[in-house]
């Protein structure tokens, strides 16, 4: 586990109930537990203050860091889209946006990123498609200043949306991903029985592999999707044991913030 992802991960799952701020020693406690250096910790830290994430305050002379304003809209999208259910059901029309970056290398590399993590494929020429507009799409692309119309609509009634589906995405790629992870959660239950800090670091690291989904599944609708998709299944067994962890990892995280304000 990376440590920028272990103090993104700290923030947007825990820190978020507890004011968004925890004392520096409690951060690299907390990172420690799955095994994230100290000097990695505070690398980490630092480029996310460069970058506006996270910002350094002191409280009851305590030096620590809380996140930004931007963060913490950020986090908070995501970690409602981490413990999601089931997606809204789909209207049948798909948002296409159509992006121009120039020819500017990095900015094109920036977009991509972006658009991936809203759910957006990529069609070529610039465009790209969602089965559901991003209400993070305006705020997302903005600060990257490109060029981009959008239109929401239906295809052709002639045209088949799970052929679309699957030229977009890599589809057997993703259902192979899905299985993976269910593959690798019998460890997980074992620590769901284990004391508060085993299941602290069980949970991290099960929300950790679950979030990277984020990255590459746009949680296509069952309409345009292969018969018995594994999405699902592995989303509701995340869901099952993210919240049988959760009362001991929420105890771990609040006897190391009361030790470090002690």
């Amino acid at each position: 586990m990376q440590a920028r992802s272990a103090v993104v991960d700290l923030f947007g799952d825990h820190l978020r109930r507890r004011g968004w701020w925890a004392p520096v020693s409690a951060i690299l406690t907390l990172t420690g537990t799955v095994e994230v250096g100290a000097p990695a910790t505070r690398t980490a830290i630092s480029r996310l203050a460069a970058q506006g994430w996270l910002e350094p305050r002191t409280d009851t002379g305590l030096r620590g860091y809380a996140a930004s304003a931007r963060a913490r809209d950020r986090w908070h999208r995501a970690h409602d889209r981490i413990y999601a259910g089931s997606p809204a059901p789909w209207d049948g029309r798909w948002h296409m946006v159509h992006v121009d970056s120039g020819g500017d290398r990095r900015r094109r590399e920036q977009v991509a990123a972006t658009l991936t993590y809203l759910g957006y494929g990529r069609l070529g020429g610039g465009g790209w498609v969602s089965p559901r507009p991003s209400p993070e799409l305006a705020d997302s692309l903005g600060p990257l200043e490109v060029g981009w119309v959008a239109v929401h609509g239906a295809l052709d009634p002639a045209q088949d949306g799970s052929v679309l589906a699957s030229r977009v995405w890599d589809l057997e790629e993703l259902a192979a991903a899905h299985r993976r992870f269910e593959a690798g959660l019998p460890g997980v239950e074992e620590a769901a029985r284990t004391g508060p800090e085993q299941s602290y670091r069980a949970r991290t690291l099960l929300v950790h592999e679950w979030r990277r989904f984020l990255f590459r599944d746009p949680e296509l609708p069952p309409q345009v999707l292969p018969p018995d998709w594994p999405g699902q299944r592995a989303r509701a067994r995340f869901l099952e044991l993210a919240r049988a962890l959760a009362p001991a990892a929420d105890h771990y995280v609040d006897d190391v913030l009361a030790s470090a304000t002690r």
